[in-house]
């Protein structure tokens, strides 16, 4: 079959569980080929379609994550290796970087250390805008941490790029000019789309107490990680601003919002 009639008919199948089924079908046309989306499209559609493209197109209409099939995931223009046991990277996740840069512009951080690291996507990508720092991610979870090392590989980051086990800031003695921190905040009561729900690792999504278990426990921590004028960046779920907020003011915090670019109130930039 030719790939433009491949493509046709995956697009069909997918139609019934994806949000995108052409570009998904592309997408994996494009990994099974070893090509990129656009040569597929704008030069490949009469070559003929691998033996393996069906079976990949099945396990996408049965919901796994297509960051899962293909075996990675873009943010922050970075290729980053994922699959069963680490967070897939959302872009959503990028509002942190974004704080960031626009609060660090004129002082760059010297240290950086990501709580609940995953794949480790936060502390690459700051450690590539920041070209002096090095950087230590924790994760209690020791798929992630693979992913992590082998991340920071595949960029050319293992000089400048520590990780180990651990629970958010326990033990940790250093202080950082830079905290980022992506934490479990989903309601575990909470419906999610079985491409998250089924596939991805649960203890990296649902926090008790309505979402807020984990804030509780990060929040306290800051005051002694934190360098002098160093910030924190920590992602933030639906309807959490003002709750996290309070946290940090009772640690004698001060803290503002990032919006995402949905408009969603999804970091929150907390200081001393």
């Amino acid at each position: 079959m030719k790939v433009r009639d491949a493509l046709r008919a995956a697009t069909e199948t997918l139609a019934k569980t994806s949000e995108s089924p052409r570009l998904d079908a592309e997408l994996l046309m494009a990994h099974i080929l070893g090509e990129s989306r656009e040569a597929v499209v704008l030069g490949g559609l009469d070559a003929e379609t691998p033996s393996g493209f069906e079976a990949l197109v099945e396990r996408r209409a049965a919901h796994e994550p297509l960051a899962y099939i293909t075996g990675s995931r873009e943010f922050w223009s970075l290729d980053f290796a994922v699959g069963p046991g680490v967070l897939i990277p959302r872009p959503d996740s990028e509002t942190l970087l974004e704080t960031a840069v626009r609060e660090l512009a004129g002082r760059p951080p010297s240290t950086i250390l990501d709580l609940g690291t995953g794949s480790g996507a936060l502390l690459l990508a700051a450690l590539g805008e920041w070209p002096s720092a090095t950087g230590m991610g924790i994760d209690q979870s020791d798929t992630a941490l693979a992913y992590a090392r082998e991340n920071a590989a595949r960029l050319g980051l293992t000089e400048r790029a520590r990780f180990r086990k651990g629970h958010w800031g326990d033990a940790e003695t250093e202080r950082y000019d830079l905290i980022l921190c992506n934490p479990p905040y989903v309601d575990p009561a909470a419906s999610l789309m079985p491409d998250v729900a089924d596939f991805e690792p649960g203890e990296a999504l649902f926090a008790d107490d309505d979402g807020m278990a984990d804030y509780r426990y990060i929040i306290p921590q800051l005051p002694e990680l934190l360098s002098d004028g160093g910030i924190a960046c920590v992602e933030l779920g639906v309807g959490q601003a003002s709750s996290v907020a309070e946290l940090c003011e009772r640690q004698g915090l001060f803290s503002a919002i990032s919006r995402d670019l949905a408009g969603l109130e999804r970091c929150l930039l907390i200081h001393s």
